[in-house]
């Protein structure tokens, strides 16, 4: 390759390189001395009314602002820490070039440059390798000024084609500089290569360098706002997907927290509490969950557990039914369609940027909606409940049997469930299922039912078929609590042994719902006095359970029985018949 001519820096206004007759180069000064663009002074403001701040008294940066001049001061408020470290954050600027002069002329002509109230911090690189390297172990630089010849003379358009298409960065502004404008043509390259600008060494004047350096950044930040709007978007929808997947308050309150948590990076943590209102001593804040600082507190009264400073904040959003704003902490409300309402309060507002806000502000839409669905499905379960207990308590009481030992069966299925490790959605599905164990006894005629002698072959036979006259009934449903109480309906007479009915199924071919509601349900009809038979003591009852353990009972679920013991006794009491 022919040598490589020498050029002046590049900068017609400022400083020149002459090569003199002893062939020596020499630096002149012009007439003049640079000085860069003066724009307007930045100020800081409070957001605009009707943002999502609201009238609270957190400053930010609006990401309009743009250049301060050399010595100038942004004017107002003072800056919040949040904008303090705004301000002190700089714009990357990679130099790529072979002749150290560039870089010097370059630094000394940006040095007092600042975009957006942050100033330059320059990289230099003096090779297309170095400058990969830099791109790599940068990768927020945000222009790159780029000699076009170095060490190859395509080194700097193969380094445009590796930044966007090897390392995938599209975000950085690269200008191109060349001082050999003929090697490659300015319209081939433009429409050849992503790039941002074209520029003639022997053009490019302090002037113009710092004009081009505006358009490139602000380009940069445009991009990178539009990227963080982006991914804060793809953020809310993934968190309001997970808060939408809850159907359980307490589940759905750490949800919130964990979510908002992850969508703007809090640190100290934060707060969900309900209201519940009393007419005579006004609202009370209970602690549904808590995150980071406050976990502590989990489940306490927040007016004796919480500063009160808090809990004023609080009151305040809860009296004024909206979301409140303020220098150090925000506090947001939430009302669904049944005036159920809770708070969530977060202790750092001043971490937060103006897109942080806005976020929070689409997030807090979809936690409202979900928390108004949560409610519904909250009903729907209860509803759902009290006529599972109306139907097997009908069947219970044609057998001269009460209500109270199907809600019995249903918590203790529950309890057991829970010791064996169960998931939480389906010990929940458990205990609304198994109170549904004996619904088939609808179809076995009274005299059979409430006999008080034993039966005959015949009648005992006829007794049976009540297994699968209840699946039979329940199967006929698609709803998913109703399929498990047809599986617990023919299952629940089937012994471990297999010298159980209605299909003499043997060990772990027993579903595991009809194992679990048998031993509850023998448990509990054991301890209750029927008309055939007297109550027996819990003595008795333990005794004859670990008798048929691996005969009559799966031996896992009668080993949680033994291990909980003392709560199954207690729900019995809290129940009683």
């Amino acid at each position: 390759m022919p040598p490589k001519p020498r050029h002046d820096a590049g900068f017609g206004s400022g400083a020149r390189c002459r090569v003199g007759a002893a062939g020596r180069r020499r630096r002149v000064r012009s007439a003049h001395r640079f000085r860069p663009p003066q724009p307007p002074r930045t100020r800081v403001t409070r957001p605009p009314r009707g943002s999502s701040a609201g009238a609270g008294g957190v400053h930010w940066l609006p990401s309009t602002n743009e250049g301060v001049g050399v010595g100038k001061e942004p004017q107002g408020p003072p800056l919040s820490p949040l904008a303090m470290r705004e301000a002190a954050a700089t714009w990357k600027v990679l130099i790529a070039d072979d002749e150290p002069e560039v870089h010097d002329v370059t630094r000394l002509v940006l040095g007092n440059f600042r975009f957006a109230d942050r100033p330059l911090e320059f990289l230099s690189a003096y090779s297309a390798a170095q400058a990969r390297q830099l791109l790599v172990d940068h990768p927020d630089i945000a222009v790159v000024l780029l000699d076009v010849v170095m060490e190859s003379e395509q080194a700097g358009l193969t380094l445009v084609r590796t930044i966007r298409e090897e390392l995938g960065n599209a975000f950085v502004r690269i200008v191109l500089r060349t001082g050999q404008a003929g090697q490659a043509p300015e319209q081939e390259v433009v429409a050849t290569y992503d790039i941002n600008d074209y520029k003639d060494k022997t053009e490019l004047t302090a002037s113009r360098l710092t004009t081009t350096l505006y358009a490139a950044l602000r380009a940069y930040r445009d991009m990178r706002a539009i990227e963080a709007h982006k991914v804060g978007l793809e953020n809310v929808i993934r968190s309001s997907a997970r808060i939408f997947a809850q159907h359980d308050t307490r589940e759905f309150a750490n949800a919130v927290l964990e979510q908002l948590t992850a969508l703007v990076g809090l640190e100290r943590g934060a707060l969900y509490c309900t209201v519940d209102r009393d007419g005579t001593s006004g609202e009370h804040f209970h602690i549904a969950a808590t995150s980071g600082d406050y976990r502590r507190l989990q489940h306490d009264d927040a007016a004796t557990a919480l500063p009160p400073a808090i809990v004023n904040a609080m009151r305040d959003a809860y009296r004024d039914k909206s979301h409140h704003f303020d220098r150090d902490h925000y506090v947001l409300h939430f009302t669904d369609s049944q005036q159920a309402e809770s708070l969530l309060f977060v202790g750092e507002a001043w971490n937060l940027s103006a897109l942080d806000f806005k976020l929070i502000e689409l997030f807090c839409t979809n936690v409202s909606i979900a928390f108004d669905n949560l409610h519904l499905h909250e009903e729907l379960l209860t509803s759902q409940q009290e006529m599972v207990y109306l139907l097997a308590g009908a069947a219970e009481t044609r057998s001269q049997e009460t209500a109270r030992h199907v809600h019995r069966v249903g918590c203790l299925a529950q309890l057991f469930g829970r010791a064996l490790g169960l998931p939480h959605k389906y010990c929940e599905l458990l205990r609304h299922a198994a109170p549904l164990h004996d619904i088939g006894k609808i179809g076995i005629p009274d005299t059979i039912l409430n006999k008080r002698g034993a039966h005959t072959s015949e009648e005992a036979a006829i007794m049976r078929t009540h297994a699968a006259l209840g699946a039979q009934l329940l199967g006929q449903s698609r709803q998913p609590v109703l399929q498990l109480a047809a599986e617990i309906a023919a299952s629940h007479h089937e012994n471990w042994d297999g010298s159980g009915y209605p299909h003499g199924l043997v060990g772990p071919a027993i579903p595991l719902g009809g194992r679990i509601t048998m031993v509850a349900d023998v448990f509990d009809a054991l301890g209750s006095e029927r008309c055939y038979k007297q109550a027996w003591e819990p003595a008795r009852i333990r005794g004859y359970m670990l008798e048929q353990r691996g005969k009559k009972f799966a031996p896992d679920v009668v080993d949680c029985l033994m291990d909980h013991w003392d709560a199954a006794l207690a729900l019995r009491r809290e129940l009683p018949d």
